[in-house]
């Protein structure tokens, strides 16, 4: 039987992309299980979504702790107790810090709704529609010191709907449920390369 790559998901809103992630991993399409979903916001949305499909989540708020480190230790030990191998942060809204990249080297994917490296940071939709640009898209990337910086693996184009960010939005979280399932299953099967070096 075919061991299956055991991810957590990081997520701080709604949880759409767990969702489609989630359904990709039961269907086949993911040659992964989500073994938790890590939230630092327990009212969140993904909280529920987490709950309908039985997966195991960890509300763990940053103030609590005295320090990023201290926080990022304690999530570490509740990651490796849980076996997980990959990271895949889907609307985390939090920069990962070096305790954290330290412990999973390359092994950190985050997607972001632009086409990096334009519009980094909060509210890329809004960001782009500001600039008036006609085409926007989805980054999926691993994750590194910097805001939205690191390596990219895959993009996507999705053209703006003039002046609406939700009509934009829409059409982005459809592009994102595709291309997220998809590169994260090239790098669990190691068919993507990135950096002239393969997964």
């Amino acid at each position: 039987m075919k061991v299956k790559t055991k991810i957590a998901v990081f997520a701080s809103g709604s949880g759409s992309n767990y969702e489609a992630l989630e359904q990709a991993c039961r269907n086949g399409e993911l040659d992964a299980e989500i073994v938790l979903v890590m939230t630092d916001k327990p009212a969140s949305f993904v909280v529920e979504r987490a709950r309908k499909t039985n997966t195991r989540v960890v509300a763990l708020e940053p103030k609590a702790f005295p320090s990023k480190q201290a926080f990022e230790e304690a999530l570490i030990d509740i990651l490796r107790e849980a076996e997980v191998e990959w990271i895949a942060l889907a609307g985390y809204m939090r920069l990962i810090g070096p305790t954290l990249l330290a412990a999973y080297p390359s092994r950190i994917v985050n997607i972001h709704p632009s086409l990096l490296p334009s519009f980094p940071g909060k509210d890329a939709i809004g960001q782009a529609i500001a600039h008036g640009v006609k085409l926007t898209g989805v980054t999926v990337h691993l994750v590194d010191e910097g805001m939205d910086t690191g390596p990219i693996l895959a993009q996507a184009a999705v053209p703006v709907v003039e002046g609406d960010i939700a009509k934009t939005a829409e059409a982005i979280h459809k592009v994102e449920h595709v291309l997220y399932k998809e590169t994260l299953q090239k790098l669990f099967t190691d068919k993507l390369i990135f950096g002239g070096v393969q997964s």
